[in-house]
């Protein structure tokens, strides 16, 4: 059986309390009283006014015999080397000097008693002293040295015995519930008078010691409330971290979710708008009675730019629901999950119909493809790499090399990100320039590379200042969050973007 802290509440008062001090009058009535009347219950006034102990009591019968019986609960704060040191100092000093005084080992009766309660103290500290794992051994070895103890200070008063007393009664009040010590400590005050008595010993020496044994039970008393105290101070810290965790969690929440209103309210809206005002330039351009090329590559263009908006209210889509939607059920990665292209108001309202569209459009593409699978990734940024091809401004070359492994869902749709802004920027700075797009499996790391050639010097694209320019900076951010690196830059006349992220 291990030894543990006692769960009976501090002695003399409770959490509560506000910053009122115990007094020594406090700590020995409070817990006699709630011993002894009323034993395995709160003590009076532990219910009223719904203030409950913030440390549980033992409900265990009390008694020196019930926890003889049953195993004693010990409180048992770390003991530094330097009191045991202190102890075996003291138990040294004993044994060397007890002999010196009066009355000496050679007389009969009383030097005969003395050497035996020697012996017996020195016998039981020992294993006292190497007991602290077994509570029960622990306990029965303090009650001996208390026996012993306080006949040898009886037998021997002016000499260093009392020292053993002193220990024991220290140690019960602070390591043991107070009627148990209160047993101890009684235990050894009796042994003491007894011998003394016998012994005829002086009444100043019976006087002081009886004083200064029950004035250190006292002390221990007093210590193990503050070492209560200290526990229940640390629960009450543990449990404002906790607290505190919690607040910051729900904060966090409440501000994905304003994002996600934000998004909706405002993103897609426009889009929605958009969309909508491009169907009507195509109606308009298709009733055109002279349809020559200008007219043919206008409605191209409008075709287009309807189908980037419709592409774009399904990334508002998908930004939304990452906001907004567990974990588990976005296992697969909000940036690759599979779905058709969302009609303006699939954007998804706050209500929760858009997490309920998008559920649909990944059961109907996805059936029997579970989340988390690599070849997602892989699908979704071929499907990319073709989606730039097909718009003329230079083909991409895709490849994947080594074994697929399945990435997290903030991994994954960081790889997306990334490979679509590198497409972007390829296409801003270098139009026309071939791309390359890999993707390599290693066994503790996926990198994502996107190289394509630098643009002749001194030429510039024209939708090379387009954008505000913190593209990049949102890609080392997005790479920081999901444990990887990114880095861009120009390399032997190419510039390459290259996204390490980990197994």
């Amino acid at each position: 059986m291990e030894a543990h802290f006692s769960t009976q509440a501090p002695p003399g008062g409770h959490a509560c309390d506000g910053g009122r001090a115990d007094t020594l009058g406090d700590v020995v009535i409070a817990n006699l009283t709630r011993r002894f009347f009323l034993p395995g219950r709160p003590a009076a006034g532990d219910g009223a006014g719904g203030c409950a102990p913030a440390v549980e009591r033992d409900v265990r019968s009390p008694g020196l015999l019930a926890e003889l019986r049953e195993g004693p609960v010990i409180s048992r704060p770390d003991v530094p080397p330097a009191v045991n040191l202190i102890r075996v100092v003291v138990l040294v000093m004993v044994l060397v000097t007890v002999p010196l005084f009066t009355p000496h080992f050679a007389q009969r009766g009383v030097g005969l008693a003395t050497a035996v309660a020697l012996a017996v103290s020195a016998a039981a500290w020992v294993v006292w002293q190497f007991a602290e794992r077994r509570p029960r051994l622990w306990l029965i070895s303090l009650a001996v040295l208390g026996a012993a103890g306080g006949a040898l200070a009886g037998l021997s008063p002016a000499s260093t015995a009392v020292a053993v007393g002193f220990v024991v009664v220290v140690s019960a009040g602070a390591r043991l519930s107070t009627e148990v010590s209160f047993a101890i400590a009684a235990e050894t005050v009796a042994a003491f008078l007894i011998a003394a008595l016998a012994a005829g010993a002086p009444a100043t020496a019976l006087i002081g010691w009886t004083l200064g044994l029950v004035g250190l039970w006292a002390f221990g008393l007093t210590r193990r409330a503050y070492v209560l105290r200290a526990v229940e101070a640390e629960d009450a810290l543990e449990q404002a971290h906790r607290a505190h965790a919690a607040e910051t969690q729900a904060a966090a929440l409440a501000e994905r979710a304003r994002i996600a209103r934000e998004i909706h309210d405002v993103l897609a809206h426009s889009l929605a708008a958009v969309s909508v005002n491009l169907q009507a330039a195509e109606g308009l351009l298709d009733a055109l009675a002279d349809k020559g090329p200008e007219v043919a590559k206008a409605i191209e263009c409008v075709e287009r730019a309807g189908a980037l908006t419709k592409e774009g209210m399904t990334e508002t889509r998908r930004a939304i629901l990452a906001l907004r939607d567990d974990a588990a059920d976005n296992d697969a990665g909000p940036g690759y999950a599979a779905g058709p292209a969302a009609s303006p108001a699939g954007t998804g309202p706050a209500d929760g119909s858009g997490a309920r569209a998008a559920a649909a459009d990944r059961a109907g593409q996805g059936a029997g493809e579970s989340n988390g699978r690599p070849e997602r990734l892989a699908g979704r940024l071929r499907a990319l790499a073709d989606e730039h091809s097909a718009d003329g401004d230079g083909t991409v070359e895709f490849t994947v090399t080594g074994t697929p492994h399945p990435l997290g869902p903030e991994a994954a749709l960081t790889a997306f990100r990334t490979a679509q802004e590198a497409l972007t920027n390829a296409r801003k700075h270098a139009p026309g320039q071939p791309v390359g797009l890999t993707v390599r499996y290693a066994p503790d790391e996926t990198v994502l590379t996107v190289s394509n050639a630098l643009p002749p010097g001194g030429t510039e694209g024209p939708l090379a200042r387009a954008g505000a320019g913190y593209g990049l900076t949102g890609l080392r951010e997005r790479a920081a969050l999901a444990g990887g690196t990114l880095a861009a830059g120009p390399d032997d006349g190419q510039w390459l973007v290259r996204l390490r992220l980990p197994a």
